[in-house]
C-alpha cells in the first residue's frame, strides 16, 4: 500500500491558537487521509530567521516525500510570492520571505514554482489569511498527487536572509543569540566544528551580555539547578542554559546579543 501522506505545519499562530485548528480543517476537508504532524506553533511572532532555523533543523528529518507548510507571514496580503520549493530531502510550501534560506545554503532547490493558480484556492481567500486559504488547500491538492508545475509559473530566486556567521580569531571566538528554544535555553551561532580546538574546562570562559560561566560541558545535568552553564546542544551549536530554568528570562537577553568564547 502506498505511504500514508504527511504534511507538516510550523507557524508563529501560538500553541493554543484555532488559526491551526483551521488549517487542518481546510486540508482534512480535501484529504481526510493525510498525516498532520505540528512541528511547532511557538516561534516567536514575525521572527522569520527563526522559523528559518527550525525549518533547517527538523524538516530534513522527514520521509522525503513530506509537505511542509511553514507560515511565519509577516507579510502576509502583500506582493511577496507564495512558492513550492522542492529539495532532496523535502517539499515546501511558504511565503518567499527568506523561511527558505537556511536549507537553501545546503543545496540548491531541485524545483521552484510560484503559487498562482487560485482553482487550487479557497474560494474566498482573505488578505490576512493565506495559511488558511491558499497554503492548506495547496498542500492537501499536493498530498493527492497533484502535479506542482499546475501551481504556476516557475519561481526563479528565493529570498535570503543576512546568516552572520561566529568569527574566530586566536583565542576567542565571537558570536550571538541566534534562537531561543522552548525551554528558555540561549542556541548561538557558535558551532561545534568552530570549538573542536578550545578547551572544555576553567580555562575557557563563556561571556554573554554581562554574564559569565565557565567550563563547557556534554550536559545540564552536569551543574546544580539555577547555574548557568554552557553545553553544545544536539544542533551542534553552543547553547547557554540555566539548569531547571528559563536561560532567556533570567538573563533578560534576546536574539542578537553577543556571545564571547574566551581561553
Amino acid at each position: 500500500m502506498p505511504n500514508q501522506p504527511i504534511i507538516t505545519l510550523t507557524t508563529d499562530f501560538g500553541p493554543s491558537s484555532p488559526y491551526v485548528a483551521a488549517m487542518k480543517g481546510v486540508i482534512l476537508s480535501i484529504n481526510p487521509d493525510v498525516r498532520l504532524v505540528d512541528i511547532t506553533h511557538a516561534i516567536t511572532p514575525q521572527q522569520v530567521q527563526e522559523g528559518a532555523l527550525i525549518l533547517a533543523e527538523t524538516t530534513p528529518l522527514f520521509p522525503t516525500d513530506a509537505i511542509h507548510v511553514a507560515v511565519v507571514d509577516p507579510g502576509v496580503g502583500t506582493d511577496r510570492a507564495i512558492v513550492y520549493v522542492e529539495f532532496a530531502w523535502g517539499r515546501y510550501l511558504c511565503p518567499d520571505n527568506g523561511l527558505l534560506s537556511r536549507l537553501a545554503e545546503r543545496a540548491k532547490p531541485l524545483m521552484m514554482v510560484t503559487v498562482t493558480r487560485e482553482r487550487f484556492f479557497r474560494e474566498q481567500v482573505a488578505p490576512t489569511f493565506h495559511g488558511r486559504d491558499v497554503m492548506a488547500p495547496v498542500a492537501a491538492h499536493l498530498s493527492l498527487g497533484l502535479d506542482p508545475a499546475e501551481l504556476g509559473p516557475l519561481h526563479k530566486t528565493l529570498k535570503q536572509l543576512d546568516w552572520r556567521g561566529a568569527d574566530k580569531v586566536a583565542n576567542r571566538i565571537s558570536g550571538e543569540i541566534v534562537a531561543v528554544d522552548s525551554f528558555g535555553n540561549l542556541v548561538t551561532n557558535i558551532t561545534r566544528a568552530m570549538l573542536a580546538d578550545v578547551p572544555t574546562d576553567e580555562t575557557v570562559a563563556i561571556r554573554c551580555d554581562d554574564h559569565e560561566t565557565r567550563n563547557i560541558f556534554t550536559t545540564y545535568a552536569e551543574q546544580p539547578p539555577l547555574t548557568l552553564v554552557a553545553v553544545i546542544g544536539s544542533n551542534d551549536q553552543l547553547e547557554l542554559a540555566i539548569v531547571n530554568d528559563n536561560a532567556k528570562i533570567m538573563l533578560g537577553v534576546e536574539v542578537g546579543t553577543p556571545v564571547e568564547v574566551v581561553w
